[in-house]
């Protein structure tokens, strides 16, 4: 960034900012929340010892009483196997209560969770255990360990709770070292862009779909639930029956997922009887979203709010929520800053509501792990580079124009692959959108869509003339492949284009 970032004023977020304060280094930060996760684990194992805690759909459920003693005996196994405050355990179970159980047990004997994608090849595996420096690797099939209760003592708000790994779309993944208080100022920004109140307790039950490597599931659902005394309901694959079926028999309150699973549980049979009454929250996040699907979901889930959240790893997940009231006008923005956190703009041209979007706040990482040089690459004094090209329109709603790094040069304009496909998503029977850089000769690079149909059909032409009267004719794909599949995106819905890139062939350009 050469230029001094311009932070969005705070009177443009609509949410509770009461108790947030800044210190010396003016970082907003909250002045009453609990110390640690396990401080809150605890309180509710002892006011609420017979509240629901986790269900894992087709398996156990576990009381707040039965997951605290559980969680200790895992606990004092990690201990007996030499594990020390600080060393790192490799937590690789799918999704359900093993995982909730090593989670819990190793902050409980002082360790750091490493959070690892079950998705991943042995050699990313391999990497993420050697750069952790896992001592303890829970792989699948593996026992969870166990011995005489144990409960760590002493632990802070600025100690490391969890280690999870960006994506890696760019390079080799970086660990993010998520603290304690990190893990605590998201789970209150949840809350009050939720507009739950603090008695919410057992009516907040989350179907957790979404992998729970991923912050989006566990920071903003599974760690959510527990902050306010509700049930995550996990299930260990996403299903779509089950999941229809789990909104009633769950009495599911809080959903989330990424628009393509949205898209495809709207079109499934079982759905269309599914008892959805108790919904209260219908979110989303990840990636754009056509606007006729949110007017879809509005039709289908009458009694919820829409919420679209924004944010990253390394923000321990929220930056940014759209609100309902927004939700239909506004689809292309992700919204405003949630409470505890300040956003800023780098310009990178004349108007300086157009840059690199910046954050900061009690809920960003410090710095990745064991990568120096990468820390130094995303920090500008307290403000972490998030990556993320965007506009800020006169209401304070943040819209991401592109990824930094995924700009398609045209003979010398430059053509936002978001900014396209958001177009793309409003096109008749256009269901998903991906846009990419095509190789050419002349240009250098050419704009190409790969688009998913919606069940009724896409006809080229008709979505062509829609962009054009849209955008700029530089903008329009000069190329295009449809698919009945959907696309490639990794746990927290975002696109997997290097993967497309190697997929996808172009064929002769459109006329």
């Amino acid at each position: 960034m050469s230029r001094a970032v311009i932070e969005i004023p705070r009177s443009t977020c609509p949410f509770p900012q009461d108790a947030v304060v800044r210190g010396a280094d003016g970082v907003p930060r909250y002045t009453d929340l609990p110390e640690t996760l396990l401080d809150v684990l605890r309180t509710h194992a002892e006011r609420r010892p017979e509240g629901e805690a986790v269900v894992e759909l087709g398996g156990e459920r576990l009381t707040y009483a039965q997951l605290w003693a559980r969680a200790a005996r895992v606990a004092g196994g990690l201990r007996a196997a030499g594990l020390e405050r600080g060393d790192r355990v490799a937590v690789r179970y799918p999704a359900g209560m093993d995982w909730v159980l090593a989670f819990w047990g190793t902050l409980l004997a002082g360790g750091i969770v490493v959070a690892v994608n079950t998705r991943s090849a042995p050699p990313e595996v391999e990497f993420v255990l050697t750069d952790s420096g896992a001592r303890v690797d829970l792989a699948p099939g593996t026992p969870l360990p166990d011995g005489d209760p144990y409960t760590a003592e002493g632990l802070g708000a600025d100690d490391v709770a969890a280690l999870f790994y960006t994506s890696g779309t760019t390079g080799r993944p970086k660990g993010v070292p998520t603290t304690h208080a990190a893990f605590l100022t998201n789970a209150e920004n949840m809350m009050r862009c939720l507009g739950l109140p603090r008695t919410v307790g057992p009516e907040l039950r989350t179907l957790v779909s979404v992998p729970l490597f991923h912050v989006t599931a566990c920071n903003s659902q599974f760690v959510v639930a527990a902050y306010a005394g509700g049930t995550s309901v996990i299930m260990p694959a996403l299903d779509l029956p089950k999941l229809a079926g789990a909104l009633a028999a769950e009495r599911i309150s809080f959903l989330v997922t990424v628009p393509a699973v949205y898209a495809l549980l709207l079109r499934h049979p079982p759905f269309a009887d599914a008892d959805v009454s108790g919904v209260r929250t219908v979110a989303y996040g990840g990636a754009p979203i056509a606007p006729a699907l949110v007017r879809s979901l509005k039709a289908a889930f009458p009694g919820a709010a829409l919420m679209n959240g924004y944010g990253m790893t390394e923000t321990a997940s929220l930056i940014t929520v759209l609100p309902d009231r927004d939700a239909a006008e506004h689809a292309d923005s992700v919204g405003y800053a949630v409470p505890a956190v300040d956003l800023g703009v780098a310009p990178i041209g004349d108007d300086p509501q157009v840059g690199e979007l910046v954050v900061r706040g009690a809920n960003v990482t410090t710095g990745y792990w064991n990568r120096p040089e990468a820390t130094a690459e995303a920090f500008v004094d307290s403000w972490l580079r998030t990556g993320d090209i965007v506009r800020v329109d006169p209401a304070g709603r943040v819209h991401i124009v592109d990824r930094a790094k995924d700009i398609i040069n045209r003979g010398g304009e430059n053509v936002s692959s978001v900014e396209v496909e958001t177009v793309l998503l409003t096109a008749p029977g256009v269901a998903d959108a991906a846009v990419l850089a095509v190789p050419d000769d002349v240009m250098g690079e050419k704009v190409g869509a790969v688009l998913q149909g919606d069940g009724a059909g896409i006809d080229l032409p008709t979505v062509l003339a829609h962009c054009r009267e849209r955008l700029a004719d530089f903008k329009v794909p000069q190329y295009a492949t449809v698919t009945v599949h959907p696309l490639p995106r990794n746990a927290g819905g975002k696109l997997l284009k290097k993967q497309l890139r190697a997929q996808v062939e172009w064929g002769d350009p459109l006329r």
